[in-house]
């Protein structure tokens, strides 16, 4: 994984992680609510594993949370002609 995808896996994870604990679900419940196994939760909230577009919707579903929620300090930064680049705030 580059820094740049370890950086927004953490993000991600955190982002993912407290709206999990705040809707009162166990990894096994988000699990089984979101058709996504135990063992895949855990590596997400880890930012061992970026989640694809669909695992995203998913992971919304569960704790009943737009997917915007799950993308909160993370932003995409269009640079004009040069390559943009991802930046993750420290909230």
């Amino acid at each position: 994984m580059a820094d740049t995808d370890l950086t927004l896996s953490m993000k991600f994870a955190e982002n993912m992680l407290i709206q999990r604990r705040r809707s009162g679900l166990s990894q096994e419940e988000l699990g089984f609510l979101t058709d996504l196994h135990r063992t895949e939760i855990g590596q997400l909230e880890r930012g061992t594993r970026l989640p694809r577009f669909d695992t995203i919707a998913k992971l919304a579903g569960g704790p009943r949370v737009e997917p915007a929620v799950l993308f909160s300090g993370i932003e995409w930064q269009a640079r004009g002609y040069k390559t943009g680049r991802f930046v993750v705030s420290e909230k």
